[in-house]
Parts: structure tokens; C-alpha cells; sequence
């Protein structure tokens, strides 16, 4: 966690050195295509850090910390929505291009790049993954245990804001993100299963394929210090 705090006053730092770009804290929200609602640690989100080309075009980046509950896997056989991962921290940095509309008193950016994300304290989430399992296999009963790799993410995203002004120092940022992006997370381990009636058997299974779906929509409100012009 040292080097989130480390990344986040670099690049406040940086954006201050600059100044270029309106800079602000935000709470920003994370609502999973596949997965349960994310929370962040407020008001652990920072966006906005970066540099204008010119009046309509800036390069920016920043960074937001999440609390995870849940997220989904993909390239598993099991067809499962649900939360398979989590909970976990996780810490999001984007990268982007942004095409600014400039009205009087509001500011309309359009914006599109690309995100790394990182996990840390990842876990498994043994109650829907075994479940899962479970039906997979047409077992009564599923209990399952897994060794996982824990690798970084990348993904792209495509957003909408809004700025508002509130005096000549401040604005009101309003913001919305699609994010599709995903995390290789290789499985390893077995299941224990149990058909009434039946024996208990044990099944070998190897998910090397594995992936954190994270992908889904990001809303955001904030403050923000206008730059100097």
C-alpha cells in the first residue's frame, strides 16, 4: 500500500509544478459489469493530473483507490455472473486523451484511453465459486480449494464530464466512465464433491485461462482547483 500513497503524492506533485490542469479530489463509484458495487476510499480519487496541448486537447492521468467486494471471472467454464474474487483493494491509474467543449460558465470534456489496475490482498470468494462448481458438476455438495497468481490489469475506457464553475477558484466535476478491462489470475487446485447417495470424489481442476473481468460502469463527483491560466 506505501507505494500507492508513494504514486498518488508523485503525481500531485507533478500536476502542482505544472499547473496546467484543474486537479481535484472526488468520490468515484464503481458498479461492475460482473460483480458486486465498489466503494472508494474516500476521498481517495484524484483526477485530472496532466498537461493541455492546447485549449481543446489535454493529455491527463490520476488515480483512484477502491474497496472491492466483488468482481466476476471469465475465460472459466463455469458461466457464472457472479462475484468469484474479492473483497481487495484495488488501486486504478488511467491514462488519457481529452477533447474540451468550453461554454461560460461549464466545461464539457470528452476523453478516452487506457487503465492499469492492481489488486492487492486479493482473495477468492469460496461461497459463489464453489456454488458455481457445484452446479457445474452436478454435485449436492462442493467444497473447493485454489492456489491463484495475482497479476496486474490493463483495459481502455471512454468517458463524459462535466465541469462546473462555482467561483474563480473552484469547480464542480461531474463524471461518468465505461471501463472494459481485465487481470490474469491462473487457478490451481480441486474440489471435493458429493452426490447423495453417492461417493465423495475429488475433482483435479486447472482454470490457467483465468481472468478478473474488470469491466463496468464509474461515476464520480468532485472538487476541484481550477489551474492558473
Amino acid at each position: 500500500m506505501k507505494c500507492v500513497y508513494a504514486t498518488f503524492s508523485f503525481l500531485l506533485l507533478f500536476n502542482l509544478s505544472v499547473q496546467s490542469q484543474n486537479v481535484g479530489l472526488s468520490f468515484a463509484y464503481l458498479f461492475p459489469t460482473d460483480g458486486t458495487f465498489a466503494a472508494p476510499i474516500s476521498p481517495f480519487s484524484i483526477r485530472g493530473i496532466g498537461i493541455s496541448l492546447n485549449n481543446y486537447i489535454a493529455l491527463q492521468t490520476g488515480l483512484s483507490l477502491y474497496r472491492i467486494s466483488g468482481l466476476g471471472l471469465k475465460s472459466i467454464p463455469l458461466n457464472d455472473k457472479s462475484s468469484l474474487v474479492g473483497p481487495n483493494f484495488t488501486t486504478l491509474i488511467p491514462g488519457e486523451i481529452v477533447f474540451k467543449f468550453m461554454a461560460k460558465t461549464v466545461q464539457i470534456n470528452i476523453k478516452g484511453g487506457g487503465f492499469f489496475f492492481y489488486a492487492f490482498d486479493q482473495h477468492l470468494n469460496y461461497g459463489n465459486l464453489d456454488r458455481a462448481i457445484r452446479n457445474y458438476y452436478n454435485f449436492d455438495i462442493a467444497n473447493s480449494s485454489f492456489k491463484f497468481k495475482n497479476r496486474p490489469g490493463f483495459g481502455w475506457t471512454v468517458g463524459l464530464e462535466f465541469n462546473l464553475d462555482i467561483n474563480k477558484k473552484f469547480e464542480i466535476s461531474i463524471e461518468t466512465n465505461y471501463l472494459r478491462g481485465q487481470s490474469k489470475i491462473p487457478l490451481s487446485g480441486g474440489c471435493y464433491g458429493f452426490v447423495a447417495g453417492g461417493d465423495l470424489t475429488y475433482v483435479p481442476i486447472q482454470y490457467n485461462d483465468a481472468k478478473v473481468n474488470f469491466s463496468g460502469i464509474e461515476l464520480s463527483l468532485g472538487v476541484a482547483m481550477k489551474a492558473h491560466k
